[in-house]
């Protein structure tokens, strides 16, 4: 029996390369690679990238020259390292990477990643692979299930895709051309994949796509159904106590997403909805395809529905022909909402975008000190939404142990991460945390006795937490 070979995926940027990246580990597990943490003793090492990023393409060849090292390393002791580029880096720049990094083995899309064993054995037998050679057939058809144990080493929270591409066209975002149009999964399939997660453990799913709220998939009754929908069949499944999506655009926010967010208690009250700007000049100059007032309606309706519900965002600081103005009108904008975190970037072009086109720009001492007031803004709000969580009592999901002995760390409705002294058996289950103190983003706290019903929350409409990751948007 041949021993396994060793696999390392890096991945950058948002939740969908998180997701892809056990794409990956599930789709070469059959042909014998298991992970590993070090790039030093990895047999294939997979750079899963991200092109929204500043500078995304630049790192990767930067990170490719840290690997050609590590590469030749593994060859002066007589074993073979093959490197492969993944993402919307290896979908935009497939060629050039070829051209321009000798070093790499295999360059792979987010469309074709079924093919990774068929490129990496041409690559084995020509030198070089890239996907090209292969058709891309079905975004979301290649994988088998991943085994029962793969799903467990996960842990009790997992995403599952339902959505990939975006026709919005922002002028600043290379998405649609690197992920292609929309396409939603069909709701059996899903379903497919939340009972097989919750059968091994899992509690939490995050349902993600570029611009999830787009989901449009065919149900099993021959209709359309709507991500609301879809929560709605999800909500059923025995052992799913928790439900999230990400990432949402303003124009695409039903009655039935409201509505779910109204009607199901296993739905999170955190809503990632990005808005880029503040400015109806700027958002027009972005096809964002919605005002400030625009936006403003669709989080009155979320609150409308539930009064706890708390929002984080993206910002884009220096937009070409960003005046101090459009600036304020973002600034007056994060006031009014008060958002539960937010991402926020200096503008930089993405070659192939008609923002990359536009000559008004800012300049980078202009960038820079907006950005810092914009943060400073976000992390008063967070610092507020997370005080205002000691002395009340909220739920938990225990995730996993912490790393001080005897510590147990989970998440709550908002996605804080909530430590307490407790025994492992706690992970997985929901239970109510008396919290006492905030040390740093982190809640400090004790596991409530007796268990009881979460009580009414403070205010959260004027307060923020950060999230972890964002998908597009």
């Amino acid at each position: 029996m041949n021993p396994p070979r060793k696999l390392h995926i890096k991945s950058y940027g948002c939740q969908m390369n998180v997701y892809d990246a056990q794409r990956m580990v599930d789709t070469l597990a059959p042909e014998g690679f298991v992970e590993t943490s070090s790039v030093d003793d990895a047999d294939l090492v997979i750079l899963n990238t991200c092109h929204i990023r500043e500078k995304a393409s630049e790192k990767v060849y930067s990170e490719l020259g840290r690997l050609r090292v590590a590469k030749d390393e593994a060859a002066r002791h007589g074993r073979h390292m093959s490197i492969a580029v993944a993402g919307c880096v290896a979908q935009a720049e497939g060629n050039e990477i070829i051209r321009r990094a000798p070093v790499v083995d295999v360059v792979v899309g987010p469309q074709s990643y079924h093919h990774l064993p068929q490129l990496l054995a041409r690559a084995k037998s020509h030198g070089r692979a890239l996907e090209t050679e292969f058709p891309v057939d079905d975004k979301f058809g290649f994988l088998a299930p991943p085994k029962p144990e793969a799903i467990r080493a996960r842990g009790i929270s997992s995403f599952v895709t339902v959505q990939e591409g975006c026709d919005k066209f922002c002028t600043f975002c290379v998405v649609p051309y690197t992920r292609g149009a929309e396409v939603s999964r069909p709701v059996a399939r899903i379903v497919d994949d939340v009972l097989r997660l919750a059968d091994n453990g899992v509690r939490e799913i995050t349902l993600i796509g570029q611009n999830v709220n787009a989901y449009h998939g065919e149900g099993p009754d021959g209709r359309t159904w709507s991500l609301g929908t879809l929560l709605h069949r999800l909500a059923d499944i025995p052992g799913i106590v928790r439900l999230r999506y990400s990432t949402s655009h303003p124009r695409d926010v039903e009655e039935s997403l409201i509505a779910a967010h109204r009607d199901l208690p296993a739905l999170m009250p955190f809503v990632h909805l990005p808005v880029q700007s503040g400015s109806d000049r700027i958002l027009a100059a972005m096809n964002r395809k919605h005002t400030a007032d625009d936006y403003r309606r669709v989080i009155d309706r979320f609150r409308a529905a539930r009064q706890d519900i708390a929002f984080s965002s993206d910002f884009i600081v220096g937009f070409p022909g960003e005046t101090e103005e459009d600036f304020a009108a973002t600034l007056a904008l994060v006031r009014q909402i008060g958002y539960a975190g937010a991402y926020s970037f200096k503008y930089s072009p993405r070659p192939g975008t008609p923002a990359a086109d536009m000559r008004e720009t800012v300049s980078a001492g202009e960038m820079d000190e907006r950005l810092v007031r914009l943060q400073g803004l976000i992390d008063s709000q967070q610092s507020a939404f997370n005080a205002a969580t000691i002395g009340n009592t909220v739920d938990v999901l225990f995730e996993r142990a912490a790393r001080n002995p005897g510590q147990i760390v989970g998440r709550t409705a908002y996605l804080q991460p909530a430590h307490v002294m407790a025994s492992v058996d706690i992970i997985g289950q929901v239970l109510p945390v008396a919290i006492e103190s905030l040390e740093r983003y982190s809640l400090l706290g004790e596991l409530a006795d007796p268990p009881h019903a979460r009580p009414s929350p403070p205010a959260f409409s004027q307060m923020t937490i950060s999230s972890q990751t964002t998908t597009g948007a």
